[in-house]
């Protein structure tokens, strides 16, 4: 199963996946050396993701995308603004951008795969209805049963929980800020969880709404 991996940060989200060939897509390089490093057998391209995905994406069975979340961020465009520690920002629109192009090539037929965006919960009403799990906005192309996993307020704790956590050790890399490579990881389960709903026998699949 040939997967794309887009803006994937050290690799949550694709931790536990087994039996697929992944591409990921990371225009960071000291991020994408790191997510190299855990995933040695993986296809790591350093561009930009969002080009990528127009691109590219008929080449893939399965695409999960994780656009840049702090313009669309309850804390940084709430709190953060109105104490003065941020300034006002435009939410970067390239979120909406990515579902609507895959929901119209699956619609179309161009694409017949199984996809997923996933983002922070907005500070907005969300402009395309998504799926809430926790912390998390999904749009996709099939059903999320709920999951609950406990913790999982990325606000708590420091650097030293989150990977165990997560399952990480980021000891031998200096060059990263650790506390937000942490706080950008889908957890590896709620990863999992997603991945395995998409390929359940008899899945239900959405067609997103505009």
């Amino acid at each position: 199963m040939k997967v794309l991996n887009l803006y994937p940060g050290i690799g949550g989200n694709r931790k536990l996946w087994k039996d697929v060939e992944v591409t990921a897509v990371e225009n960071n390089k000291e991020i994408a050396g790191i997510y190299q490093d855990f995933f040695p057998d993986d296809n790591v391209v350093v561009e930009d993701a969002h080009q990528y995905l127009l691109e590219n994406y008929k080449e893939f069975d399965f695409i999960w995308s994780s656009p840049p979340c702090p313009t669309h961020s309850r804390i940084r465009n709430n709190s953060a603004v109105a104490s003065g520690q941020n300034e006002v920002c435009y939410p970067d629109m390239k979120l909406y951008e990515e579902i609507i192009l895959l929901n119209n090539v699956y619609n179309l037929g161009k694409f017949k795969g199984n996809f997923i965006v996933e983002n922070v919960i907005s500070y907005y009403a969300p402009l395309i209805k998504p799926q809430e799990i926790q912390r998390h906005h999904f749009w996709s192309n099939f059903i999320i049963s709920k999951k609950f996993l406990s913790g999982d307020r990325i606000g708590d704790g420091n650097i030293p929980y989150w990977e165990k956590r997560f399952g990480y050790d980021l000891s031998k890399f200096s060059n990263i800020d650790k506390r937000k490579a942490l706080r950008n990881c889908v957890h590896p389960k709620l990863g999992l969880h997603v991945f395995e709903c998409a390929f359940k026998k008899k899945q239900t699949t959405l067609k997103v709404e505009e």
